[in-house]
């Protein structure tokens, strides 16, 4: 994301004041951050939170647009990173689920609702759909239309506990009539799917929700995917399976979930769409879970994705709510980070306050989890929260991540956006103008600031200008750069124990990381093949809940702190 051009200028002249000597560093190109920097919706029944969810990116005529459920049109864009909002009032834009699909210069649309039209555009860059199916003779929820290299069209669509993933072909000459009887291509099955099962860790021993499936084809197979097991729980995340043919039958990718982030920040990595940019270059674009105020409190988050030489699926989620790198070339993303190394300063430090509400106390602003915040005791103007990093770092980047504490928003009315002023200080007394956002027109409950050099600063503070509605609140102050000292040294080996009774699931310890803030655990099922990972803090110890039954994993420990990461020198199976 861009800085203002006043933040740019105030950065440009920061190298003659006291907190903000320019560090010895060349900038990278332009970064942005997950979750996704969107005018996230209000919801339409009064509970003052915001969704959107279920993504599908669609690459077409060299721009991307970004359709969510519940989000009140949808977005474009050049190069992934910045958004432009397209409200709509000819699509149903209050229905979940979206898919779209481009044969030639049409673009169709469905989504789970009750009408179930199928509409069309020939310049979604405006908001001119036309209905070119009325009621689809299927009624059904999280619908995926796919166009096969032949022309043919297929149908792939589920969303239950109990009933399946199904699939059927389309007529193209028939306005989508279906041609014979859907057929069923991916049962539940929590006994040998350790991540299918329910609960925030995978605990439930009950089917979850299989559904958003999604279809790719790569080299001529054919990867039918879908989530599980819920939209609400951090560990919600994407798995697939392969066929020769578009109805398979399917077998089952065993390093399924390919999608899946259930630490860090925010979590999950679910019900998404697997697309190409312009370059070539494969992403998946996910559910993210806050899940507070109601189940379907969610965020979008975007992940590098690829195809390794056996001809399986990844997903690369490390560090992925950390600053990303934009991406202008083709890369190979199975070798190939776009993580800018620059670490987390913010985590745990010391805060101070103008006021809080009980239970939204100033040090949630800095815990490292959406589902916490803190909250002033109002929403008037002069309000702050002050940061101690401890020491003077080289700060790269801020997101903000606001609560809306009791906004009681509605998706009906008009949003004002977020005003603040941030400010940086090498002593904690004079202070200077780091973020100047008292002009602020766009609204963004995830804001995101970058610098065009590194800033050395000790204290940062956010003080409040105007809020849309309610109180002040924060739940991520997040700065990223880095901090002086040394990398933490390696982690040399990891203790696995598989339970013998349930192999879904796996005990992992290992030894403490001096100078370790929080490590990566990195597994897969091959030596080579360490693409999932956790990230975990303020421990030394992990419970992996979501293993396949009869697949074999190797693991591997990387430590992290301010300074950077030390890859682990030993691994376990």
């Amino acid at each position: 994301m861009k800085a203002s051009a006043f933040l740019l200028a105030v950065t440009l002249l920061l190298g003659a004041i006291g907190c903000g000597q320019k560090a010895d560093q060349k900038p990278v190109r332009p970064t942005w951050i997950n979750p996704v920097a969107l005018n996230y919706r209000f919801s339409d029944n009064g509970l003052g939170y915001r969704e959107a969810a279920d993504p599908v990116i669609q690459l077409f005529k060299g721009v991307y647009y970004l359709y969510a459920s519940k989000s009140g049109g949808y977005w474009y864009s050049d190069n992934l990173a910045d958004w432009r909002y397209l409200p709509s009032s000819t699509l149903p834009v209050k229905d979940y689920a979206p898919t779209v699909m481009a044969i030639g210069d049409t673009v169709f649309f469905m989504a789970s609702g009750g009408q179930r039209n199928i509409y069309y555009n020939l310049n979604p860059k405006e908001d001119n759909w036309q209905i070119y199916r009325r009621q689809f003779p299927l009624s059904v929820t999280d619908p995926d239309l796919f166009l096969d290299d032949d022309g043919s069209v297929y149908f792939y669509y589920g969303c239950s506990d109990v009933n399946p993933i199904m699939g059927v072909k389309l007529n193209r000459s028939k306005r989508f009539d279906t041609i014979g009887t859907p057929q069923v291509l991916i049962r539940h099955n929590i006994p040998d799917h350790g991540w299918e099962r329910p609960g925030e860790e995978h605990s439930e021993n009950k089917n979850g929700w299989n559904e958003g499936a999604w279809m790719t084809k790569y080299k001529g197979k054919y990867y039918l995917q879908y989530a599980a097991p819920g939209t609400q729980y951090k560990v919600y995340g994407d798995g697939v399976y392969v066929s020769d043919k578009p109805l398979g039958p399917f077998t089952y990718m065993p390093n399924s979930p390919f999608s899946y982030k259930p630490g860090g920040f925010i979590s999950g990595a679910g019900h998404g769409c697997t697309f190409r940019d312009k370059f070539g270059n494969y992403w998946h674009v996910a559910t993210m879970s806050i899940s507070v105020r109601h189940m379907f409190e969610r965020r979008l988050g975007l992940f590098p994705a690829f195809f390794d030489k056996e001809g399986h699926l990844y997903c690369n989620t490390s560090f992925g709510d950390y600053p990303q790198e934009t991406v202008n070339r083709k890369m190979d993303f199975e070798k190939e980070s776009i993580f800018t190394g620059w670490m987390l300063l913010s985590y745990k430090k010391k805060t101070a306050a103008s006021s809080f509400l009980k239970g939204h106390t100033p040090e949630l602003a800095v815990n490292e989890d959406v589902r916490s915040w803190w909250s002033t005791a109002s929403g008037k103007k002069g309000e702050w929260l002050s940061m101690d990093l401890g020491h003077s770092c080289d700060v790269h980047a801020i997101q903000l991540s606001f609560a809306d504490q009791d906004a009681g928003l509605r998706d009906t009315d008009h949003i004002a956006p977020y005003q603040y002023l941030i400010e940086g200080s090498a002593d904690g007394k004079k202070w200077n103008v780091l973020a100047d956002k008292s002009q602020n027109k766009t609204d963004r409950v995830h804001d995101y600031i970058s610098f065009d050099r590194a800033i050395k600063v000790r204290y940062l503070k956010i003080t409040c200008l105007s809020v849309p509605a309610g109180k002040f609140s924060v739940a991520g102050f997040r700065v990223f750069g880095k901090g002086p000292g040394a990398k933490p040294l390696a982690v040399t080996r990891v203790a696995v124990n598989r339970d013998s009774a349930d192999p879904r699931r796996a005990d992992l310890n290992w030894p403490s990381s001096k100078g370790a803030t929080g490590y990566v655990v990195y597994y897969g099922v091959a030596p080579d093949k360490l693409y999932n990972s956790v990230m975990v803090y303020d421990k030394n110890s992990l419970s992996l809940n979501g293993l396949n039954r009869g697949t074999g994993y190797y693991f591997r420990v990387d430590a992290f702190n301010e300074a950077g990461v030390t890859k682990g020198i030993g691994m376990a199976k």
